[in-house]
């Protein structure tokens, strides 16, 4: 059988913190910009844990 492989799109979308958490970056930051706040546009700059659901598909997507 042969080495299952980590998906592409999801090594570049997630990384790993130090407790084993995954964090991500938020989304609606890379365009239409002009209409939001500049409060919105800076916490959306910051990076957020991933949700307790979508945490087993996340890591099935790295870990494979």
């Amino acid at each position: 059988m042969p080495k299952s492989k980590t998906k592409s799109s999801a090594k570049k979308r997630f990384k790993f913190t130090g407790t084993g958490k995954i964090k991500r970056k938020h989304a609606f930051k890379s365009h239409i910009l002009t209409k939001k706040s500049t409060k919105r546009k800076r916490n959306l700059t910051a990076f957020t844990t991933v949700d307790k659901a979508d945490v087993k598909s996340i890591k099935a997507q790295l870990c494979a």
